[in-house]
Formats: C-alpha cells, structure tokens, sequence
C-alpha cells in the first residue's frame, strides 16, 4: 500500500503550492518510503508515497492516461488487474506501465464510476478528470484501505490519514469532537465516517464522493450483502464447503500477486492458520510466518503457533510483547491510529510488522474477516443464547449453554454469578436492533463515568446508541439474529477498529502492507446466501470454516476452543504511572488543560491499579482510554509538528501550471 494526499482548490485561490503538497506527503513516508510524486494543475494538486509491491521499475505515481486527461493516485491493490487490463487491451486502450494502478484509468474511461463493481481488491484512490473537472474519490468495499477529507473555505482536501490534512496549514487548528470521544467510550470506535477531530471525515466503506467546483456528491456502491431466507443456497455441507475452499484458494492466489516477497502472520488460530496452510499447500513451501508472543499466559497462543509450524514445515519468526514493551510503544501507536483506543491490543500488532519490517518482508497475508463472514465471535454466538432462553425465560436448563461459551469464567465461583447477571441483562428484549451488541456497548458507557463536568455538558442527551439506529438498512429488523449481529459488528467494528487501528495502521506505520484473503467480497457475497444454522451449528462458532480446513490442519487447530487476541491492560500500565509520559500526561496540570477527564476519579483509579487490587474490564478499558485521549489531544492540538524537515525531492512531478506559463 502507499499513502495519497491531495488538494482541489474549488475557488482557485492560488493556495496549491509544491510545498504544502511536500508536508502533507512527507507526513504519510511510513506508508510509502520509495518514491515520492506529484501532479498539479490549476485547480488540483495530487502527491503519492509509494510502497514499491507491483511494477518497481516503472510504477511511480501519479500515472495519467494515454492524452494526460485523467490522473490517479491509489493506495492499495487491484488483485484482478492482470485480467482487467486484458479485456482492456482488447478495446483499444494503451498501457505505459505494468502497474495495477493504471487498470483503474481506463476502466474509468470504459464506464465511469461503475468500474468499481469490477476490482476485486483493497483501495483507497483519487481520480482527478481533467475535462470534467471532477475529483473522483473512491474506498474498497469493507474499509481496509483508509481515506479522510475535510473541506475549508472553498479548499478541500484529501489523505490517507489525518496527520496530512492537518500537515496542510490550511485548515482551522483541529479540535477534539465530543460526540466522537462519546462513540469511543461506547463502542470502541467512531461511527462510519465520522472521526475524533471536527470537520475531518473519513470516507465510509463502499462509498465514492465526488467534488466539482459547484457540487458533492457522496455515493453508495456496495453494502453488506443480505439474502433473505427464500433465496438460501440449498446445497449440503459439503457441496457449501468445496465451494468455500475454491473461493479460498482463488483469493489467496490473487492476494499473493507481488514483485517483493510475501509473508504471513500466523497466531496459531484457525483463521490464520487456515490461509497460511492454503499458501504452503498451493503456493508457497518456503513462506516465512511471523507470530506474536505474551509473557501473560491468559494472552500467550504460542503452543498453537508451535503445533502449526510443525505440521507446516514453515520458516517461523515469533516477537513476545512484554508489558514494559507495550506500555513503552503506546504512544507511536497512538499516533499512527490518530484516534484515542480503549485497548492495548493494536501495540502488539504495531510491534510484529515492524519485526517482519526487519526481516525484509514487505508484504503479509492475514487472517482477518473469518470471524466476522463466518460467525466466530463470542457475541454472537452470546446474543443466539440470550435469543434462546428468552423463548423459556424461567427454564433451569437453558441459561446452562452460558457455561459452554464462556466455561473459564464459570469456573471461578465469585465471578459466575456477576457474570451470568451481566449476560441476562435485558434478556427478553429481542425484538430491540441492537439485542446483540447492546449489554456490551452499555458496560463500556461506564468509561465515560470518567468524563469531565464540562465534557459531560457539551454532549448533553446524546446517545452513541441510539446514533446507531440511523446507520441500520429499512428491512433490518426483519433479519435473523446472526445476521443482524454480523451486520453490527462489520459496518461499526469492522472498518473503524479492526481494519484501522490493528490492521492498515499499524502494518504501514512500518511500511508493510496486509493482505486478508478471508475479505475478498466474493467470500462475503457466498457466505450471506448461507443459512445462519451452518454458519453457528448450536453453540459450535465456525462451523462451516472448521469444515472447510478439517482435512488439511491438525485438530487441535480446528476442534480448539477459539481464544480472542487481546493484550494486556492492567499488567501494561501498572508499573509506569509515576514515570516518563504517563505521569506527565496524567498529571493535574495535563488533565486540566485538555478538559476531557475528571482528575480526582483518575486519581482513584490509578491508585487502585498501582495496589495490584483486582480491576474490572471496564476499569482496564477507562485507564487504556485515558492515557490514549490525552496522547491524542498532546500529539494533534497541543504539539502537532507542523514544520517539515525534508528537502523537496519529487520522483516524478507533472507539473502543468508550470509546463502552461
């Protein structure tokens, strides 16, 4: 992947200079370390940070077509390019690169903004048509590769991350919103398109937005697909898992398209383990896996790790996070996700592609997306139970199943029967929307408990729950509880978190990109045609995948109880709260500034961490949240560096203004 920054000056104000397009581009060289190029003209400007992956002799951005009408630059990857610019060819269209990046021009050419329903891939690009005078902005169907813009007195702007925008000098100073930090302290994360900084968006998934001088027009190509029951694929099992596997196969295949070598992550998960064994098994003997380590054994996966790299026969590279170590690299992380987190957990993921970074790989195979297409997170199969017992509220039996979903924490007598009222909360409201992700969502409220006073009064009644209401489809509470929680979790978690701040984030801070077969939108599209029983067969998650790999991965990896990746929070942080940054930030003086937090209550809290009493989930995800909002307030509107350091190298530049006077 790479980074974009661009600027369409609506008003022609004269304000496109090479030299704010220098700083915002030099603000994204983690993502593009090669080769740096721009293209302006009189109204846009377009600045590229190239990841060299495809074509690295001649694949330099921004690329033109054949008259220099249409300029592009891309992040990301059309994996189908090889067999787009084949038909292409055949109408008559002339190449000048071996680039992906140019099959998007002219299938621009060929059918406008409908040529995305034709790339299967991961991206994030802008498109400048010069004879329209249309800035043509577009993002990959799930999100994985980021986009953000922000418009200011006639002047829009574009990047792939905010740092650039705000890189610029031609926006207002930011300021924190508090309707997104709300969002945060209840769902993790912002909704889709809204970011932590005022006035600052983020293309949603699936989106295009269009800009003329006198219009914009945002646009919806792709959503989550949904089949109702009628039009259930009828197949067995079997004949569902065959075509799983060749779906498998083929978007491996495609994402293992590259001119550098390719790697891959291996947790020792099914979902993992899976697409690295489809790349030993079909494509690679020799790929080189990579896998994260935890000197917490509640978060150490490395036996399953082990089993794998025995039955693979694989080259295996393993990093332990240890908690000094995460606590330490907390806020570089901070800044690459330009967002405050309520966990740890993308450090460890931050840490790992800066470990494969060292082995000189350059690109990863991941293993994200099984969960969320195939049905493996706990929550759901949490909100089929509650759905379940709800039919016999009053039944001894069914509340039982709650013990097989969760069987550690049964195990301990003082946290079952807190725990079981937790899960039962609201157990007979299924007729509610959000019944799958709600009890959740209203524990992580308790964060905002935090709040300061004045905090507290700017959001007044707003509700981050009920906000989510408005994202839902018209025919949404006709759907079965699965898919319903599966939509949930991929239009709010997906994007915003997952994707973002453990996956592109922390891969191109270290300039390695990510590659997730499992998201390849075929495998999407098959898999809501399925019936939701094969998807969680009782309380058995990933049904159909455990099938799908049963006869090429060791049962210990497919019959393994799943164990979501998490690091730690508490143990992270303990040690380091009268020391270094944390206590700097936390300090009074810090906290009063920033205005976000209550000071007293973060005093307590931290005083009942540092006595090693025992802390909630809540509590873990407060202090985590803490520490990242006042990073982020420090980083972005105390102390955003503004001044670049660079010499104004291009690669390549197109210049127009200066080739017309």
């Amino acid at each position: 992947m790479c980074g974009i920054t661009g600027i369409f000056d609506t008003r022609t104000k004269g304000v496109i200079s090479g030299h704010t397009l220098w700083n915002m581009v030099t603000m994204l060289h983690h993502r593009g370390p090669d080769q740096k190029g721009l293209y302006r003209d009189e109204l846009v400007g377009l600045a590229h940070a190239r990841l060299s992956i495809i074509d690295l002799a001649t694949g330099v951005q921004p690329i033109h077509n054949e008259d220099q009408t249409v300029w592009i630059v891309l992040n990301g990857e059309i994996y189908n390019y090889l067999e787009l610019r084949k038909n292409l060819e055949s109408k008559g269209h002339r190449f000048y690169t071996q680039t992906d990046t140019e099959v998007i021009i002219h299938s621009y050419e060929e059918k406008g903004i409908d040529c995305l329903k034709d790339f299967n891939g991961q991206f994030a690009f802008a498109l400048w048509d010069t004879k329209a005078q249309q800035l043509f902005l577009a993002r990959d169907r799930v999100g994985i590769c980021p986009l953000y813009y922000t418009e200011h007195d006639g002047i829009f702007l574009f990047a792939s991350e905010i740092k650039a925008l705000l890189a610029s000098k031609l926006l207002p100073s930011p300021l924190l919103d508090p309707i997104a930090l709300d969002q945060i302290f209840t769902l993790w994360t912002t909704l889709p398109g809204k970011t932590i900084f005022k006035n600052i968006h983020e293309l949603k998934p699936g989106h295009t937005f269009v800009v003329s001088k006198e219009s914009r027009s945002e646009h919806k190509y792709w959503d989550i697909p949904y089949t109702t029951p009628d039009a259930y694929l009828t197949e067995s099992p079997k004949q569902l898992c065959e075509r799983i596997m060749a779906l498998l196969i083929d978007a491996t295949r495609l994402r293992l398209r590259a001119d550098v070598p390719v790697g891959s992550y291996l947790s020792g998960g099914l979902d993992s383990s899976g697409i690295t064994s489809l790349i030993a098994r079909h494509f690679n003997s020799t790929i080189q896996t990579f896998g994260i380590r935890f000197q917490e054994q509640d978060f150490d996966e490395g036996t399953y790790q082990n089993v794998m790299v025995n039955h693979l026969g694989v080259q295996h590279h393993e990093l332990t996070a240890h908690n000094s170590l995460i606590a330490e690299t907390f806020p570089e992380v901070v800044w690459h996700c330009e967002k405050p987190l309520l966990r740890t957990a993308p450090v460890p993921m931050y840490l790992l592609s800066r470990f494969v970074k060292q082995q000189n790989i350059t690109v990863v195979c991941t293993g994200e997306g099984a969960d969320e297409i195939f049905g493996g997170y706990d929550i759901f199969r949490e909100a089929l139970v509650r759905k379940f017992i709800a039919k016999q509220p009053d039944s001894r039996c069914r509340p039982l199943l709650l013990e097989q979903l969760y069987p550690q924490i049964f195990k301990n007598t003082r946290a079952k029967l807190s725990f079981r009222n937790f899960i039962m909360q609201n157990v007979s409201d299924t007729h509610n929307p959000l019944f799958s992700h709600i009890i959740r969502w209203t524990n992580t409220a308790r964060t905002k408990q935090f709040f300061s006073k004045s905090l507290q009064e700017t959001i007044g009644d707003y509700s981050a729950i009920d906000d989510c209401l408005n994202i839902l489809p018209e025919d949404f509470s006709s759907r079965d509880t699965l898919t319903k929680a599966q939509y949930l979790e991929d239009t709010i978690f997906l994007s915003t978190y997952l994707l973002s701040s453990q996956g592109d984030r922390m891969a191109l801070a270290n300039s390695v990109e990510i590659r997730p077969p499992y998201l390849d939108h075929r495998i999407f599209e098959l898999l809501s045609r399925v019936n939701p029983l094969w998807k969680i067969l009782g309380v058995n998650e990933k049904h159909l995948l455990k099938k799908v790999f049963k006869d090429i991965l060791p049962a210990s990896i497919t019959q393994r109880t799943k164990q979501p990746y998490r690091a730690p929070i508490q143990q992270t942080f303990q040690k380091h709260f009268q020391t270094g940054y944390i206590r700097d930030i936390l300090s009074r003086q810090s906290i009063h500034e920033a205005n976000l937090f209550d000071y007293a209550k973060i005093e307590q809290l931290i005083k009942k961490i540092e006595s090693g009493a025992s802390t909630s989930e809540t509590e873990g995800m407060a202090i985590a949240g803490l520490i990242s909002s006042q990073l982020t307030y420090s980083k972005f509107i105390k102390n955003f560096p503004y001044t670049c350091n660079h010499d104004t190298r291009w690669d390549i530049c197109f210049d127009k203004r200066t080739i017309g006077q």
